[in-house]
């Protein structure tokens, strides 16, 4: 499941992008996931200035690119209320939750995330 840095990175083809969650997002092996909450996230940004992104597209733009939507089910938002305050972003607290109940993997370059009892793909470490 890619965290929203990585999925911008990804759509605009960003030199920032880690080699290694590059790698694994070209495998095609691997299914890649993008949260409800991170569109949910993009959309917000984009509507209060800090973003620019054809949010209108969104579905399409996932699609295209071969991604899985997660969307958000009750349990998710209740584990997220349970988790402990490693991370003040309620977004990647949700990502947090969503990847334990779903036994997905978060890539990202968050080292806050690394605090939880979840899979990530590290990206910091190419």
């Amino acid at each position: 499941m890619l965290d929203t840095h990585i999925l911008l990175w990804w759509l605009n083809d960003s030199p920032e992008l880690p080699v290694v969650a590059r790698r694994a997002i070209r495998d095609v092996t691997s299914e890649v996931f993008v949260s409800v909450a991170t569109a949910w996230e993009i959309a917000i940004k984009k509507s209060v200035g800090k973003l620019d992104f054809p949010t209108a597209r969104m579905s399409e733009i996932l699609v295209e690119a071969g991604f899985l939507t997660l969307s958000i089910h009750l349990d998710h938002a209740i584990e997220a209320a349970r988790l402990p305050l490693h991370h003040g972003d309620p977004f990647d607290r949700m990502l947090v939750a969503q990847a334990q109940r779903e036994g997905l993997t978060i890539v990202t370059v968050d080292p806050m995330i690394r605090r939880y009892a979840v899979a990530v793909l590290d990206g910091t470490n190419n």
